[in-house]
């Protein structure tokens, strides 16, 4: 072997390069929103969102207006601290139920992801319904894409005036309405219509208007911008999908390589897919991108390109189904609908549904099980403890008794704990239907009966004609 130094040296040549005469490109770091006409199409996944959009605007509209016995069916009145929903009475101690509701909304949201992508969004999310309905208005108005995208880019003439302003009349209106059917979920509804014709109420006026402004926003203007930007659901959401998640997919090998051509030619011998690269896919996209680049997480799983390929399709006498619902694996390996559906039942899908239905029975058991009674224990901080009149002890306390039932109650009150402990003030109160009343409560034990101290005792309150009783722990003070 010959030594280091004897060895030929390699030589990387470095030849200069000449500063180019030309000014230095600016790249600019922020891309104007270029406004998004989606085209109007019909198909199966169109009929499903407008009858989800139906389906969902029927509940909210409708809900507010229904009455259960003397009252509104839902109403969640912040101000008297009640909450009704249907049959249930439920007080702000009950805000466990709001956690666990919350916790299987999102259980659910994960399990429906794992299994059919982003339904949620695409059929039944508020703002993919409120941006339906203002872009249905805004189609009626000034006609369909290439309509609305002649008379953005016309000048203002007559034409252009009254039908943005009739859109934008309506759009208001709409957009008032949602926020005052939102606002009476919280307020008496018929209560609020008489407080906003009067002007009366401010932070109803308010919040109507919020929500109201709001819902215009979001719908009218800002529409794929929430999702693509404000919405943490579409950021995340490639962590619940896996290549078993049915989304909507365009096959490559099929459609690949795309190009334009008549229905007369045999597209096949010159080498060319069946797409037939008309963009339709991308003009139906309430987002506005490409489904053909691939899954995006701007893309909320709506289907509409699915219903505008398919007709694409049938017009060019192609099998359908070259943009579909299917899984990446499904598209890879050419699986079947039924051999799909086999790979539904996978570890992640079992533990979201299994943790589901754990949490719904628990939750369904709790709600069944539920004593309608609330009691809050106060110490009188004014007498701590007293002697009165026959040599006993007295502690004076006040209890917030709570009826979470729909009909007047008698509660009787008893006391535990010391001997000779009794209730020395009324034993019985009569509270109404869904009501709470304060009520002075006096313990007494006969002088020297306990040590000096801090002791335990425990006030049982009974409804009568039921098994609803409610024990709550206190303190009994003896001086020394």
């Amino acid at each position: 072997m010959k030594p280091a130094e004897d060895r030929p040296r390699k030589v990387i040549p470095i030849t200069p390069v000449a500063a180019e005469s030309q000014q230095p490109e600016t790249v600019s770091l922020y891309e104007a929103q270029k406004k998004i006409y989606p085209r109007s199409i019909s198909g199966v996944f169109a009929r499903w969102r407008w009858a989800m959009v139906f389906l969902t605007q029927l509940v909210f509209y409708g809900l507010p207006w229904l009455e259960w016995g003397q009252r509104q069916m839902v109403l969640f009145d912040l101000g008297a601290r009640r909450f009704y929903i249907f049959g249930l009475v439920l007080y702000p101690q009950d805000f466990i139920y709001l956690t666990g509701l919350l916790i299987i909304s999102a259980l659910s949201l994960f399990l429906f992801t794992a299994v059919a992508g982003r339904l949620w969004c695409g059929f039944a999310c508020p703002q993919t319904v409120y941006t339906e309905i203002f872009m249905w208005i805004e189609h009626k108005i000034e006609g369909d894409r290439s309509a609305r995208m002649r008379l953005d880019n016309g000048t203002w003439t007559f034409e252009k005036i009254w039908k943005k302003s009739l859109k934008q009349v309506i759009w208001v209106a709409v957009a008032f309405w949602t926020g005052f059917t939102f606002v009476g979920y919280f307020v008496p509804i018929r209560e609020l219509g008489g407080e906003l014709l009067v002007l009366h109420g401010s932070w109803q006026i308010l919040w109507v208007f919020f929500y109201g402004f709001a819902t215009y926003g979001n719908a009218g203007y800002l529409r794929e911008q929430v999702c693509k930007y404000m919405c943490p659901y579409a950021r995340f959401q490639s962590a619940m999908f896996d290549k078993d998640t049915l989304i909507v997919t365009y096959d490559p090998e099929r459609g690949e390589p795309r190009g334009p051509r008549t229905k007369s030619v045999d597209y096949k011998a010159k080498g060319l897919g069946d797409c037939i690269d008309c963009t339709l896919c991308v003009q139906v996209c309430p987002t506005g991108i490409d489904i053909r680049n691939g899954l995006q997480y701007e893309c909320i799983g709506c289907g509409l390109c699915v219903d505008a390929c398919d007709t694409v399709m049938d017009k060019m006498k192609y099998p359908r189904g070259l943009i579909r619902f299917s899984t990446q694996n499904g598209v890879k390996n050419h699986w079947t609908q039924s051999q799909m559906l086999k790979r539904v039942l996978r570890p992640r899908v079992l533990f979201y549904t299994s943790v589901l239905i754990v949490l719904c029975i628990g939750m369904l058991a709790s709600l069944v099980v539920r004593t309608p009674l609330k009691v809050d224990v106060v110490r009188d901080r004014a007498a701590l403890s007293r002697i009165v009149a026959g040599g006993k002890l007295e502690n004076i306390y006040r209890l917030q008794i709570m009826n979470a039932t729909e009909g007047a109650q008698r509660y009787v009150i008893s006391a535990r704990g010391l001997p000779g402990l009794e209730v020395a003030s009324e034993s019985e109160v009569d509270i109404g239907p869904a009501d709470s009343r304060w009520v002075a409560v006096r313990l007494q034990i006969p002088y020297g009966s306990a040590p000096p101290g801090s002791h335990t005792v425990y006030f049982d309150i009974q409804a009568q004609g039921n098994k609803g009783q409610v024990a709550e722990k206190s303190v009994f003070l003896v001086p020394r």
